[in-house]
């Protein structure tokens, strides 16, 4: 192992993948370390805005923050939405937690493979989850009707639906979810997570959360941190009608978001087209990404809406194996699926990047599936510009035309050439 290798076992030691930060340490100096792993938007804040942050760190790390419904507020205010009907949680995990605590009283239906915490929590506190298990012949995808008589079937009393789904990203149409919250009103609870839908373009209107506000059995969760590129600022938020939004926030402490959370929450009101900006430069990134991987033989793509691609591995090799030869001799970081219920360790989530990036991807799924030289990139590597503010079809010598396809959509739904055109920053989040 040379020097600037990370020692792979670092990886075995919890069912989670380790944080950045830990891989940093154990890196013995290497600091080219590549995040395939964890969802993050590569492209916001802009470097503008993460130089405003460091002007303001000594005032962030000394003062303390507004109370929650202080910077609640300024939020709605961005967003469009009524503060009754919003909850802020430092991150989306603290308000999963609490809607398990307060709402989920004996049983919780999901569809699998997930987000983990979806099931993990409410097995944490003694209750059944029952699980839906989506099937790979059909490329992952969510069944309405199918999932509707899997929760009659076992009796469950609260739902959950993942859209986009984590971690095969794919996508159920809003019509589709409205008829799913239709079938389901006589439910404890129905929750929407909504972490990833900002990055899809599969449809110009998306999100249920204005059908949240209104019935009585409903949630939609939202994940700022993936949507903006600020994992390490935990924060979400949730949207309901405002008995069960008051349900929740109640529970909640009056200081539970940090100052940095406040700071970039008042900093989005003069970011609007930054942000719509880089949700534009993921989707051409996700698109070239995918048919880059489609490209390399025996590997399996799977449609996504996120801003992850899941892969299934060619047969005889494994994801553990791939993630420990990418760490070790490419410096590249991912999410194998093997501990992710309803999926094995053929699966891998990679998260969309940069091109520059996916070479060095691309260079090591080829020496680890086909023992390729390290020195050539592979066949279908191309070098786009990726730089802030480059158009997708119209940017000269550096940037070459998007590939006229439509956007990755398993459901046949029209697919946008500017998916950010159509909507305000209020609509966008």
């Amino acid at each position: 192992m040379s020097p600037d290798s990370i020692d792979p076992s670092l990886l075995r030691k919890n069912a989670h993948s380790p944080s950045f930060f830990a891989l940093q340490r154990a890196s013995s100096g290497r600091q080219d370390l590549v995040d395939f792993c964890i969802p993050c938007n590569p492209y916001f804040p802009t470097p503008g805005m993460f130089s405003q942050l460091a002007g303001a760190m000594e005032q962030i790390l000394k003062y303390y923050p507004s109370d929650a419904d202080t910077i609640t507020a300024e939020l709605c205010s961005v967003l469009g939405h009524n503060p009754q009907t919003v909850v802020m949680g430092n991150g989306s995990t603290e308000l999963i937690t609490w809607i398990d605590h307060l709402l989920v009283r004996e049983s919780l239906a999901t569809p699998i493979p997930t987000f983990g915490r979806w099931t993990d929590q409410p097995m944490e506190t003694g209750k059944r989850v029952d699980m839906f298990q989506l099937q790979e012949m059909r490329g992952f995808e969510f069944d309405v009707d199918a999932f509707v008589h899997f929760v009659r079937t076992r009796g469950s009393r609260v739902a959950v639906v993942c859209n986009p789904n984590n971690p095969d990203g794919g996508y159920v149409p809003r019509r589709e979810v409205v008829r799913l919250l239709d079938l389901l009103i006589d439910l404890d609870l129905v929750v929407v997570d909504e972490s990833f839908l900002d990055f899809v373009d599969a449809e110009p209107h998306t999100s249920v959360a204005d059908e949240a506000r209104i019935r009585p059995n409903v949630i939609v969760l939202k994940s700022l941190g993936k949507n903006f590129g600020l994992h390490g600022i935990r924060f979400g938020y949730m949207v309901a009608n405002p008995a069960l939004a008051q349900t929740v926030r109640a529970a909640l402490p009056k200081w539970n978001l940090n100052s940095f959370a406040e700071v970039v929450v008042f900093l989005l009101r003069e970011h609007g087209a930054e942000y719509r900006e880089s949700l534009r430069l993921l989707s051409r990134d996700r698109l070239m990404m995918a048919q880059q991987l489609a490209a390399l033989p025996g590997l399996k793509v799977f449609p996504s809406q996120g801003n992850f691609i899941m892969i299934k591995l060619p047969d005889g090799r494994d994801g553990v194996g791939l993630r420990d030869h990418l760490i070790s001799h490419h410096g590249v970081f991912i999410r194998e699926c093997g501990n992710k219920l309803g999926s094995t360790s053929q699966f891998v989530r990679l998260v969309v990047r940069p091109q520059q990036d996916v070479q060095r991807l691309l260079l090591g799924l080829g020496s680890y599936l086909y023992g390729t030289a390290a020195e050539a990139p592979p066949d279908n590597v191309v070098s786009p510009g990726h730089g802030w503010g480059e158009p997708a079809r119209h940017g000269g010598t550096a940037a070459p035309a998007e590939p006229d396809l439509p956007a990755a959509s398993r459901f046949g739904e029209p697919a946008h050439a500017d998916p950010l055109s159509r909507e305000d920053f209020r609509a966008a989040i």
